[in-house]
């Protein structure tokens, strides 16, 4: 989860909402990203989403079955789907989204029993200091 906090801290200094995100394969860091929502003006440029396309392309695959993905948030519903189309071992996430998170908080769709690939989940660690960045980022910005 460390190498998803640094990602998420280098979110938080470029403006982008501090999302890190490091994929893991066989011990050792395959990918790592943070969300460039702003950056590439892409609402979809997602820390996840970045880290599942560089592990991919790195590896030349398109199943990354025994891969773990950390990332410091819950997933949305896009970063979800892309975590089971490319068939993702295993993901540990930080802190929930009661807003929009589809690992457990709004709904839970790398669990659902009717895909053909459900995901290992585990919740919550590290969740109080993934939370305090997230919560610090949106105070700072809300601050008059």
């Amino acid at each position: 989860m460390e190498a998803a906090l640094e990602q998420a801290r280098a979110a938080a200094s470029s403006g982008e909402v501090p999302v890190g995100a490091a994929l893991f394969r066989d011990g050792a860091v395959v990918a790592r990203a943070h969300n460039e929502t702003v950056a590439r003006r892409d609402p979809t440029a997602h820390a996840e989403l970045l880290a599942v396309q560089g592990a991919l392309a790195l590896l030349h695959t398109d199943r990354l079955t025994d891969c773990t993905v950390y990332v410091t948030l819950e997933p949305c519903a896009q970063c979800a789907g892309a975590i089971v189309l490319a068939k993702v071992g295993r993901l540990v996430f930080g802190a929930y989204d009661p807003k929009a998170g589809m690992v457990g908080s709004v709904g839970d769709l790398l669990r659902h029993r009717s895909l053909n690939h459900q995901v290992e989940v585990i919740g919550g660690l590290r969740e109080e200091e993934c939370g305090a960045l997230l919560r610090g980022f949106f105070e700072e910005r809300r601050a008059p």
